[in-house]
């Protein structure tokens, strides 16, 4: 599959999703958006256009159907949307395209909180979870659960989310990082500010994804 972005559907409720596959992936990274956004996210489709550029396969994914969108209890309803997640992860293991690569999340502002509460669910199945302004508190108790390696990324002017996010920090067990983007509000609209998320973004997933892969082709015999 050619790395451009390509319509696919997802699990039983057909979420639609663009999926994109580099030649020689290093992994994974499925995105869960934040409210009222989905899978044509400007912001996100920027992130992963880096992640792709980077050896990354992408699956940006609307988690809700349309009629579903209607309803807004679920778009803050955080367990749906973890389940959906689930949902594509399954789907990604099952795709001939997908099939061999470790999974990662990419979780931005409330689809953070759904990313952390997927990755506390699959068990450690889940290589490593990145937040872009993300809501982690929004996983209440399933946060001492995540055992995926998570960086949360925070705009230094993006003041309520910066103390949720360095609340959330302490709670979460797994190999964790905060890390203050200079300048950056919420939504990261400041000149450049969004690529230093790539950046980071990229750093985090190489560092967790395909070393974790090659850890277990390599792990001795029990």
């Amino acid at each position: 599959m050619a790395e451009h972005p390509v319509p696919v559907e997802v699990g039983p409720s057909r979420l639609q999703g663009l999926l994109a596959v580099p030649e020689a992936a290093k992994g994974l990274v499925v995105f869960a958006h934040g409210s009222g956004s989905g899978r044509h996210s400007p912001r996100n489709n920027y992130v992963a256009a880096g992640l792709q550029a980077a050896g990354f396969a992408t699956l940006l994914l609307d988690l809700l159907t349309p009629a579903e969108e209607l309803d807004r209890r679920n778009v803050f309803d955080i367990p749906l949307l973890a389940s959906r997640l689930a949902t594509a992860t399954a789907w990604a293991q099952q795709n001939a395209a997908t099939s061999g690569l470790r999974v990662g999340y990419f979780g931005a502002s409330t689809g953070a909180g759904a990313a952390l509460l997927a990755s506390a669910m699959a068990d450690g199945r889940i290589g490593a979870v990145v937040s872009r302004g993300g809501r982690p508190d929004l996983a209440g108790d399933a946060l001492a659960a995540v055992h995926a390696p998570t960086l949360l990324i925070v705009g230094s002017l993006d003041l309520g989310v910066l103390r949720l996010n360095q609340e959330a920090l302490t709670r979460i067990p797994a190999p964790r990082r905060l890390t203050i983007v200079e300048g950056a509000g919420h939504l990261f609209e400041e000149p450049g500010t969004l690529d230093h998320v790539v950046d980071h973004a990229i750093d985090w997933f190489s560092a967790y994804l395909p070393a974790a892969e090659r850890e277990a082709r390599h792990a001795p015999a029990p």
